[in-house]
């Protein structure tokens, strides 16, 4: 069975996808932007979201084991540290960072992850 969670973000309509995807033991969450002037606010919204759409899917950031990080000035990820490492705390994903272009310029960070479902 697959589990399609919506968020209502203004581009799940535009380009045709969903926040997350629960299939096959796993919950795979969308590259997610936040709202906000920095990239610190832009991060703690976009984890808001994803947090938002584990929970629906019956997990949280703890059940998180891979993240991916995109930015299109890898000099603003070290500002976006403690909040991560808060986020996560002692179950700390795999992950990656990439120096990329967004959707838009007024983003600055994009976070993607994937975390184990819960058993059913």
């Amino acid at each position: 069975m697959v589990q399609r969670i919506y968020s209502g973000g203004e581009f799940e309509a535009k380009i045709g996808y969903c926040r997350a995807v629960v299939a096959g033991g796993f919950i795979h969450v969308a590259g997610t932007v936040g709202q906000g002037d920095t990239v610190t606010e832009q991060c703690s919204a976009a984890l808001a979201t994803i947090d938002a759409a584990l929970k629906e899917a019956g997990a949280s950031l703890a059940d998180v084991v891979r993240v991916n990080y995109y930015l299109p000035d890898r000099a603003e990820f070290e500002p976006c540290w403690p909040i991560l490492s808060e986020a996560f705390g002692a179950n700390p994903p795999a992950a990656t960072m990439i120096e990329t272009g967004l959707i838009d310029p007024k983003y600055r960070i994009e976070i993607e992850v994937t975390a184990l479902a819960p058993a059913a």
